[in-house]
């Protein structure tokens, strides 16, 4: 929160002080007329307002919360006789993550700036819940809370918070009691309305993480109809070949990638979330064979369809596309293993045609497929590539969305609407902290 100190200078103030104010999280919007946006984002997210103030001197408190780095007043108009003169600008800056109880950073000091500034973007997106971005939406999304409590729990370790975060997905579901994809926190709780398959799929793997690393027994028995009701409404999205109907499963999103064919990735991402709902079953003593079932007969329907023996590469949809997005889900569904999934991984990476990752919610699991598969260190040198390109462009905090072949790209229409505090993009520190320390 922002609050500028205003005094009058000259004669006496005869007319309202009245000026435009910018807020900016990075360099790059500066080069953004607002005027000039027409992405499909709404452009109310820009960070902009128009004050008047009819007395002088004054200390003006903006009501909203703004995400930024810089700031830029214009004076619009004041009057002959009288100019302005700022003399204060204070801030507070707010977050519910509680920096005295950070765990210090273990690993190498070559790596201390990046688990830094990752440690620093789930700082600021921690608030009454872990919000997707400070700047844009701050909202609850199922598939970034995932990511950002797999980071939580090396270093805030703030469970309560993850646990609010599941009751609240569990509260307010969709008529059938699928889990919406994002929740709305005020003016009252809300589910958005919409949902995307992977994302329900996902509450799954998020309560039996929070469940590893809290060892809450409690929220687990209580959440474990939601998540087994995924499963069971999920299911029903596939045909009599076992594979994963599209017109059935309807929305799903895997990555931002234009041209993404999502279709044999989502079905990975199905097997790789029923493998963590059988680790729940198990320990709440209840009975697992049907689920270890549909897991080998979708495993073997995914090896059927989709494994191209001529490419040696997954393939999926219509058209039979490759990309990373699918290899990198076979992997961490367990369809494939070892040393054929670590040279799954380079293929694709030879393959010309083959559709990249274009967001750091896919680089984390690229990257985490091939720690899977054994490359940790190629895992590393990865991260550091991609998170690395964005500190070297002076990223404090990172970024929604960084092609480093394409610096520019906007899936909006505008870097000006994009966040460069998100969420998803936290993870660095997580796998710092867990695989490349002493105890990793």
């Amino acid at each position: 929160y922002l609050m500028v100190d205003f005094e009058s200078v000259g004669r006496h103030q005869d007319a309202p002080l009245y000026f435009e104010i910018q807020f900016f999280e990075s360099p790059e919007e500066f080069q953004e007329k607002p005027e000039r946006y027409h992405g499909w984002i709404s452009p109310s997210w820009i960070q902009q307002e128009r004050v008047h103030i009819d007395v002088l001197p004054c200390s003006y408190q903006f009501s909203r919360r703004y995400a930024f780095r810089y700031v830029k007043i214009k004076i619009l108009a004041v009057s002959e006789t009288f100019s302005v003169k700022i003399n204060k600008l204070r801030l507070e800056s707010v977050s519910s993550a509680d920096d005295t109880k950070l765990i210090p950073f273990a690993g190498r000091e070559e790596d201390r700036r990046l688990d830094a500034v990752s440690v620093r973007t789930l700082h600021e997106c921690m608030q009454e819940v872990f919000e997707d971005g400070p700047k844009r939406d701050r909202r609850l999304w199922l598939g970034d809370l995932r990511l950002q409590a797999l980071t939580n729990y090396v270093t805030y370790q703030n469970y309560d918070l993850v646990k609010r975060c599941l009751y609240l997905f569990a509260g307010d579901t969709l008529e059938d009691g699928l889990l919406s994809n994002n929740m709305f926190i005020y003016p009252t709780v809300e589910c958005d309305g919409q949902y995307m398959f992977d994302y329900s799929l996902f509450f799954i793997n998020t309560l039996w993480d929070y469940y590893v690393a809290s060892g809450d027994m409690e929220t687990l028995r209580e959440l474990e109809p939601v998540a087994f009701h995924q499963y069971e409404l999920l299911r029903e999205c596939f045909d009599e070949n076992g594979l994963l109907d599209m017109s059935k499963a309807k929305s799903c999103f895997v990555d931002w990638a234009r041209f993404l064919e999502k279709q044999a990735a989502t079905h990975a991402i199905y097997i790789y979330a029923l493998k963590d709902l059988v680790r729940i079953e198990r320990e709440l003593g209840k009975e697992v064979s049907a689920l270890e079932l549909e897991i080998s007969g979708k495993t073997e329907a995914a090896k059927k369809h989709w494994f191209d023996k001529k490419k040696g590469l997954f393939v999926g949809g219509k058209y039979r596309r490759i990309s990373y997005a699918t290899q990198v889900w076979m992997i961490l569904a367990g369809v494939v293993q070892g040393r054929e999934a670590a040279q799954l991984l380079e293929r694709v990476e030879k393959y010309p045609f083959a559709t990249k990752p274009s967001s750091p919610y896919m680089y984390h699991h690229y990257v985490q497929a091939l720690i899977d598969c054994g490359e940790k260190q190629k895992a590393y040198e990865k991260m550091k590539y991609y998170w690395g390109g964005m500190l070297e462009r002076d990223a404090d905090t990172f970024w929604e969305l960084f092609n480093p072949e394409k610096p520019k790209e906007s899936p909006y229409g505008g870097k000006i609407i994009h966040s460069y505090c998100h969420a998803w993009s936290c993870t660095p520190a997580y796998f710092l902290r867990k695989y490349y320390t002493n105890g990793g």
